[in-house]
């Protein structure tokens, strides 16, 4: 089964709207089996976020498939993780941004998305379903239902009101509010969740279930647990590629950057990436002992495992200190690894996979029909089990659409809404750094295709997007 054979996948940022292609969804009948997803934050793979998880890397990767070509359909926390809920691009889901305003976990997001998210599908299917970490930016506003609403799907839920933190923060556990200081034993929220998702295990022990882990790493204020607060203490964030470069045939956003960078600005963001490193490592202890858990229990061999990030990040390319939210490929490409029955070890997969396939993935496993659903991912269960042996970055119009293809050309095409229609181009296989905006260079005719298929995949809806 082909899976995006050439084109991989339109993107939309920021205050506007994110797309990306489809293809045929699955959707055979087969026995269900238990699901695990680890979903961490602000996680890259670009500049060297997946060098803290040693442990994960053998425990999934190694034990499984790695799928070097997954990308978010926006790099940015809400619209993303509403595309992952609900398997659906930003232009239908309608989340902009991460404001309750841009219709972050808003009533009408409540209403109109939720019961359409994966996890509905499931527990209507004979799943009990467990949530613990970070839901929505905007989960647990009084203006949006407060710690008592707990959405849709969810039998057991442990989710954190607002954005990521590490002490001294807010749960709803089923409804309820639960207030959590700064003791480590008791409220770091990576343990916390640890430690909640293997009591769920010991408990629910019998298949099937759907367990979803969102521990805050490696989202600021990048608060590391006291055993790991001295690690990494040398580590600088990657000087290579596009660090501390300008961005002078980019949109101004990129251009405005001070370049070369500031020292204060680069200690900074050396310290960011070194704090960042450091909570992941209690994620890395996370996966360690669901995993050992899964295994005593005999639970293993049944349970399909997904590790996986919202969005990427960049510290200092194009002379940008720290954040995501931009087009290039440190703020698209997310870690995807799974394992799984069925999956044989030590496995690569080079399609290209948009964090709204794992929804339709998910459902594929439950042998749900994924084509009668809205969403507009699809499945890639197949490929799993068909193995041959500080500056401003944002703006009321930092609003791009983008076509990222793979094969035959890997090539990335953006367009942006704003008075100067800015337009930007990169051969990725020449420039893998994206050094080069070649948009004036090119073939008119390329642009021509590109800007048509554009169009096509900003009015795209449910099949259409797949086609």
């Amino acid at each position: 089964m082909g899976h995006r054979a050439s084109w991989a996948a339109l993107l939309v940022l920021s205050s506007a709207w994110q797309l990306v292609l489809g293809g045929a969804a699955g959707g055979g009948r087969r026995s269900p089996h238990n699901i695990v997803l680890i979903l961490t934050d602000d996680q890259d793979t670009e500049i060297g976020g997946m060098t803290p998880m040693k442990k994960t890397k053998v425990l999934i990767g190694q034990a499984g498939v790695s799928f070097p070509n997954a990308f978010t359909v926006t790099p940015l926390c809400c619209p993303s993780r509403s595309s992952l809920l609900s398997g659906r691009y930003p232009h239908n889901h309608l989340v902009r941004n991460n404001s309750l305003e841009g219709n972050c976990s808003s009533l009408a997001w409540q209403k109109s998305q939720e019961p359409l998210a994966f996890p509905s599908y499931l527990q209507r299917q004979g799943y009990q379903t467990f949530y613990a970490g970070k839901y929505l930016n905007q989960y647990g506003h009084p203006a949006a239902g407060g710690v008592q609403h707990v959405p849709l799907g969810w039998t057991y839920w442990n989710g954190l009101v607002g954005n990521s933190r590490y002490y001294n923060y807010t749960l709803s556990a089923n409804g309820r509010e639960e207030q959590h200081g700064q003791r480590y034993q008791n409220d770091y929220l990576t343990d916390l969740i640890t430690n909640r998702s293997l009591e769920f295990l010991q408990k629910w022990s019998h298949p099937p279930f759907l367990m979803v882990l969102a521990p805050p790493a490696a989202h600021s204020p990048w608060t590391a647990a006291p055993g790991y607060a001295t690690a990494y203490s040398t580590t600088k964030a990657p000087r290579n590629g596009s660090f501390n470069v300008h961005g002078k045939d980019k949109h101004w956003l990129v251009r405005q950057a001070r370049s070369p960078m500031a020292n204060t600005s680069i200690e900074f963001l050396d310290k960011a990436y070194r704090e960042r490193w450091q909570t992941l490592l209690s994620v890395d202890d996370l996966v360690e002992r669901v995993v050992g858990r899964l295994k005593a229990l005999d639970l293993l061999a049944s349970t399909y495992v997904f590790y996986t990030s919202d969005n990427g990040y960049h510290a200092g390319q194009f002379s940008l200190p720290i954040d995501k939210r931009q087009l290039y490929e440190f703020d698209i490409r997310v870690p995807l690894l799974v394992r799984g029955p069925g999956i044989k070890a030590n496995q690569t997969r080079l399609e290209p996979i948009l964090n709204i396939d794992l929804g339709p993935t998910f459902l594929d496993i439950a042998g749900l029909n994924v084509s009668q659903t809205a969403m507009d991912g699809q499945s890639f269960l197949p490929l799993l089990q068909c193995f041959p042996d500080c500056v401003c970055e944002d703006a009321f119009n930092n609003t791009y659409a983008c076509v990222r293809t793979l094969h035959p050309h890997s090539l990335q095409y953006c367009e942006f809404a704003d008075r100067q229609a800015f337009v930007e181009l990169y051969n990725l296989t020449a420039d893998p750094h994206q050094l080069h905006n070649v948009a004036r260079r090119v073939d008119p005719t390329l642009l021509e295709a590109l800007n048509q298929r554009l169009i096509k995949l900003q009015a795209c809806e449910g099949p259409s997007c797949r086609a």
